[in-house]
C-alpha cells in the first residue's frame, strides 16, 4: 500500500483526500489494510506482484455505505474503478446494504463519469464545494448492459491483438529440422507475414538466418506476441520473462499439462493464474496455433503448413490434429477463412472470446465452431444470440450422446440432457449440425448466398431421378417443393438459364435448387458459366449438385474485389443432393429464427419474487438444515405458498390412511371429489383403474374405497383425497438447477407413453412470449392440446401462463433446486394444477455468467 501510494500524483491523491497527503499515517495506514469483511469492505487490482487501484465501502448508516476509489494514474481510464464498482455493490447487497453515496470534487469529471457510466440512478448534491452522489446498487437493466459491453469491449480487444500483432516472437526456435520449433519458425516465415519475427533459442547464435537471443527481454524491440514451445516445466519462466518484457499474449504450443492427468492440471491452473496476474491473455497451452489471412498480416502461428486462401468464415476448434484436418478440408473444398484458431485445453481464451472478437470484424461472415466442452454455456448462449442477429454461427458439438469432455478440458460435465443443450443452441439461434461435412455443406451455402426468405424451393434440374430425390429430401425436413422443373438429358445451357430465371422471379419461390448431371464427354462449362452468372445477381440463394462436385468449385465460382477465393454469389456445389438440401434446410431455419420475435422476458403478473425468495431463505436458515448443508423437500403447505408468489394455484391435497379419514377429507373439501392412488407404479397408466371420481358425498366415498382397496394395498397404495377437476388435457411442467446452465425449463403432455419417447421441449430462462409458445407447440403431442380427432382445443394461453410462471420462479430462485408441476390439466377454461413438488438448497456458487461478481479461483478461471 505504502510503495502503491508512493506512485500515485499529488492530483490523484487531492481528488481522493480532497486535502494534500503526500504520505500515508500509521493511523491512515492501518485503517486502510484492515477491513472487517462486512461494516467495511476493500479489494485491491493487483497487476504481478504490484498494487495498482484500490477501491472501498465503509458502513455510514442503515443500509448505507460511502465508496471511494484510488487508482494509479498510469492505469487510469481502463475501467478499473468500475470494475471494483461492481464487486463491492456486490459485496455490499450480500451484506444488506442497498445504496451506496460518494463525495467527489466537482472537477474530477472522470470520476463522477464512473458512477453514471456504471448503469446505477445517480442522485447528487452539492455542499461544501463538495458533490455528493447518491445511488441504489441493486443490479438494473443498465448496469448489466454496461458490465457486458465493458467484457465485449475488452475480450475483444484482447483477441483482436493475437491476430494484428506488429511482432512475433517464437520462444523456443529450434534449427533442427521437423522440430515443432523449426515448423513455425518455417510457417511464420512462408506465410510472408507483414510484422517482425523475433527467434529466441540460448544455446543457437542463429535460426533460419535470423539472430536468436537467448531470452524474450533481450529482444530490443517490443514483442506483442509470444510462440511458445518449451518443455512444460520451463514455461512459467517464460511467462515471467514475458509479462517483464511487455508482452500481450501467449500461444502455449507445448504439451505436458492437463491433458497428462493430475500434475499436468496443476501445471496448467498455475499457468492460468500465472498469466492472468500479468494481464497476458493465453492460447493453449497444447494448441495448433492461430492463422489470420487478412493480406496486410498473413501470420501463420501454428503448427499447420496449410495457409488457407482468404475467406469469410472464422473457425474455431480445441483439438490440434482436427485443427489440421479441418484446414485442409477447407482448401480442398475452396472455401477459405479470414482466421482460425486451435485452442487447445482452452485454459484461458475460449470460444466465447473468439465470438466477441468476430462481432465486430469486418472481415468475418459466418462463424464455425467445433466445440468439444463448454466451460460457461450460459455466457455462450447470452453472446452466441446477439452475434447471431448480425452472423450465423454454424456448430458442431461433440460428445452429444455422452456429454463426455475430453481429457486436458478443466470444466465440468453438464448435467442438462442432450435436448436441453440442443434447445439452447436453438434458442441463440446457433446452427447446430451432427459432423464437420455438414459444417462445411452449410457455411459454404452461407459465406457465399443471400439467405432465403422463407421455405419454399424450386428444383431445377437435367435428371428426372435426382430431381425426385431432391423433392423427397425436401420434404423430409420441411421444405416446400413449389416449382419442380426436368430439362430432360440433353437440356442446354440457355435451357438452364431460361428455367432458372424463371423459378428465381416465381414470387412462390425462395430458394432454387440446380441438379446438372453432364452427357458423356461433356464437361458442362456452358452450364457452370449460367450458374455463376445467375448465383450472381439472384437475390436468392441458389445451390446445386453440379458435376457431384464438393465445396465451390472453379467453373462456379464469381471472383471476388476482396480477394476471397470464392465471391458472393458463387455456387455451392454438393456431391449428393440430399447434402445440398439438409443445408439449406438449415439455413432456412437460420433465417426463420432471424425474424422472430426478440420480445422481452415475459413477466407474469402478480409475481413477489421477494417474498418468495424470503421464505425460501427461511426454510434454509433452520439450524439444522444449515447445518447439514442438505436440500430440503418442500411439503404441502410449503409448496401451496411458493406457488402462490408467483400465482400458481396448486389445489389442495388430503393424504388418507383409511376410510373414515378419506370421507372426512371429503367433507372438509365440499364434496365432489375424486380418491386416488398416488404410487408411480400407477400413475398415468390408462390400463389400471387407480382413480374413482364423481365422489359426491359420504356414502359415495365408502363405496370408492371398498371399489379401490379390492385391487390396491390401501397400506401401500399412498390414497390421496382431491377436489374433482374439470376434463382436460394432463400435462406436466418442470424445471431444475444445472451448475452449468443454471434454471432449465421441460414441457411436456403427461402419459407413460410419451415419457419413454421423450417428448419433452426445452428452454433456458427468462423466456420471452414467443418462446414459451414455441415450447408448447414443438413437442410432437401438441395437436391433443389443439383439437386432435375433434375434441376440443384446450386454453392454449392458460398453459403458455403457467409454463412463464414456472421459468420466472425458477430464474428468480436459484435456490429452488428443483421444481416440477407434476400434474396439471389444461381444459377449455383454463389449466389446473393437482400435484407439484420442490427442493430447495443452499446455492454455493452464483449462476455462471449471472451479474454475480466472483473472485474466481484458478480451478473456475480454466472453466469460465
Amino acid at each position: 500500500m505504502v510503495e502503491f501510494y508512493a506512485r500515485v500524483s499529488d492530483e490523484s491523491k487531492y481528488y481522493r483526500f480532497f486535502s494534500p497527503m503526500p504520505v500515508l499515517s500509521e493511523r491512515d495506514l492501518r485503517r486502510f489494510t484492515h477491513v472487517d469483511h462486512k461494516a467495511r469492505v476493500a479489494f485491491v487490482v493487483l497487476l504481478g506482484e504490484r498494487m495498482i487501484a484500490v477501491g472501498r465501502y465503509d458502513s455510514v448508516g442503515d443500509k448505507e455505505a460511502e465508496v471511494a476509489f484510488l487508482v494509479e494514474d498510469n492505469h487510469q481510464g481502463r475501467g478499473i474503478a468500475q470494475l471494483l464498482l461492481e464487486h463491492l455493490a456486490q459485496a455490499g447487497r450480500e451484506r444488506g446494504i442497498e445504496r451506496f453515496t460518494a463525495e467527489v470534487l466537482p472537477d474530477n469529471s472522470r470520476m463522477i463519469q464512473t458512477f453514471r457510466d456504471a448503469g446505477y440512478r445517480v442522485a447528487s448534491g452539492y455542499h461544501d464545494g463538495v458533490i455528493t452522489l447518491e445511488f441504489p446498487i441493486d443490479p438494473t437493466e443498465t448496469a448489466i448492459g454496461v458490465m457486458h459491453d465493458r467484457e465485449h469491449a475488452a475480450e475483444a480487444a484482447s483477441i483482436h491483438r493475437f491476430f494484428h500483432p506488429k511482432s512475433v516472437a517464437i520462444i523456443g526456435a529450434s534449427r533442427r529440422q521437423e522440430t515443432i520449433g523449426q515448423v513455425l519458425v518455417r510457417n511464420l516465415v512462408t506465410a510472408d507475414y507483414g510484422g517482425r519475427v523475433y527467434v529466441v533459442n540460448p544455446s543457437a547464435p542463429a535460426v533460419s538466418g535470423m539472430p536468436a537471443y537467448k531470452n524474450v527481454n533481450e529482444i530490443p524491440d517490443d514483442v506483442d506476441v509470444a510462440i511458445v514451445a518449451v518443455p512444460a516445466d520451463a514455461v512459467t519462466d517464460v511467462v515471467l520473462d514475458c509479462a517483464n518484457k511487455g508482452v500481450h499474449g501467449l500461444i502455449v504450443i507445448s504439451s505436458g499439462f492437463a491433458e497428462t492427468g493430475e500434475e499436468g492440471r496443476k501445471r496448467q491452473r498455475h499457468l492460468a493464474g500465472l498469466c492472468r496476474s500479468y494481464g497476458l491473455r493465453l492460447i493453449g497451452p497444447n494448441c495448433l496455433g492461430i492463422i489470420n489471412t487478412d493480406p496486410r498480416v498473413q501470420i501463420n502461428a501454428s503448427l499447420s503448413s496449410v495457409m488457407p486462401a482468404r475467406g469469410r468464415a472464422g473457425f474455431f476448434c480445441q483439438s490440434g490434429a482436427l485443427g489440421s484436418a479441418i484446414l485442409e478440408k477447407v482448401k480442398n473444398r475452396g472455401l477459405g477463412i479470414s482466421t482460425f484458431v486451435s485452442a487447445g485445453n482452452r485454459a484461458d481464451v475460449s470460444g466465447n472470446d473468439l465470438l466477441q472478437y468476430w462481432e465486430e470484424d469486418e472481415a468475418t461472415e459466418v462463424v464455425m465452431m467445433y466445440l468439444e466442452s463448454i466451460g460457461n454455456p450460459r455466457k455462450f448462449s447470452r453472446i452466441a444470440r446477439r452475434v447471431s442477429k448480425r452472423k450465423p454461427i454454424v456448430a458442431v458439438r461433440s460428445g452429444r450422446t455422452t456429454q463426455g469432455v475430453p481429457m486436458g478440458h478443466a470444466v465440468r460435465r453438464i448435467g442438462a440432457p442432450q435436448a436441453a443443450v440442443d434447445a439452447m443452441f436453438r434458442q441463440a439461434g446457433v446452427i447446430q449440425v451432427d459432423t464437420l461435412d455438414d459444417m462445411f455443406d452449410v457455411a459454404q451455402l452461407l459465406a457465399h448466398q443471400p439467405l432465403p426468405r422463407g421455405r419454399r424451393v424450386a428444383i431445377v434440374g437435367n435428371s428426372d431421378a435426382i430431381g425426385l430425390l431432391a423433392a423427397d429430401a425436401a420434404s423430409a425436413v420441411g421444405l416446400v417443393v413449389n416449382r419442380s422443373v426436368a430439362l430432360g438429358a440433353e437440356a442446354t445451357a440457355e435451357d438452364f438459364e431460361d428455367a432458372l430465371d424463371d423459378a428465381i422471379d416465381d414470387p412462390d419461390v425462395d430458394s432454387v435448387i440446380a441438379v446438372y448431371i453432364p452427357p458423356l464427354d461433356v464437361s458442362g462449362e456452358e452450364v457452370a458459366n449460367v450458374l455463376a452468372a445467375v448465383g450472381e445477381q439472384s437475390d436468392k440463394p441458389l445451390v446445386s449438385s453440379f458435376l457431384g462436385a464438393e465445396g465451390v468449385p472453379e467453373l462456379l465460382r464469381v471472383p471476388d474485389v476482396a480477394g476471397s477465393s470464392a465471391g458472393r454469389g458463387s455456387v455451392p456445389s454438393y456431391p449428393a443432393v440430399e447434402a445440398a438440401v439438409r443445408a439449406l434446410a438449415r439455413v432456412v431455419e437460420y433465417a426463420v429464427w432471424l425474424h422472430s420475435p426478440d420480445g422481452a422476458p415475459a413477466e407474469p403478473a402478480g409475481a413477489d419474487a421477494r417474498s418468495a425468495r424470503r421464505m425460501v431463505e427461511r426454510i434454509l436458515s433452520d439450524p439444522e438444515v444449515a447445518a447439514n448443508d442438505r436440500e430440503v423437500v418442500l411439503d404441502q403447505e410449503q409448496l401451496t405458498r411458493l406457488l402462490g408468489f408467483y400465482g400458481i394455484e396448486l389445489w389442495p391435497i388430503r393424504s388418507v390412511a383409511d376410510v373414515e379419514a378419506a370421507v372426512a377429507a371429503g367433507a372438509e373439501l365440499g364434496w365432489d371429489v375424486v380418491l386416488k392412488s398416488t404410487l408411480d407404479s400407477l400413475r398415468e397408466r390408462p390400463d389400471q383403474t387407480h382413480v374413482w371420481r364423481n365422489i359426491g358425498d359420504e356414502r359415495d366415498m365408502r363405496e370408492a374405497w371398498d371399489a379401490l382397496t379390492r385391487t390396491i394395498d390401501p397400506v401401500v397404495g399412498r390414497f390421496v383425497v382431491q377436489r374433482n377437476a374439470a376434463p382436460g388435457v394432463p400435462i406436466t411442467v418442470r424445471s431444475f438447477e444445472d451448475p452449468l446452465f443454471g434454471p432449465v425449463v421441460s414441457f411436456g403432455i403427461s402419459g407413460p407413453v410419451i415419457e419413454l419417447l421423450g417428448d419433452w421441449s426445452y428452454r433456458i430462462p427468462p423466456l420471452s412470449a414467443h418462446e414459451v409458445s414455441s415450447m408448447v407447440r414443438e413437442v410432437k403431442s401438441s395437436p391433443l392440446l389443439f383439437g386432435y380427432r375433434g375434441a376440443d382445443a384446450v386454453d392454449v394461453a392458460a398453459v403458455e401462463d403457467l409454463i412463464t410462471r414456472v421459468a420466472a420462479l425458477k430464474n428468480d430462485q436459484p435456490a429452488v433446486s428443483s421444481l416440477e408441476l407434476t400434474l396439471a390439466l389444461a381444459g377449455t377454461a383454463g389449466a389446473t394444477v393437482l400435484t407439484a413438488s420442490a427442493r430447495v438448497a443452499a446455492v454455493k456458487d452464483p449462476r455462471p455468467d449471472s451479474s454475480v461478481r466472483r473472485m474466481p479461483d484458478l480451478i473456475a478461471t480454466a472453466a469460465d
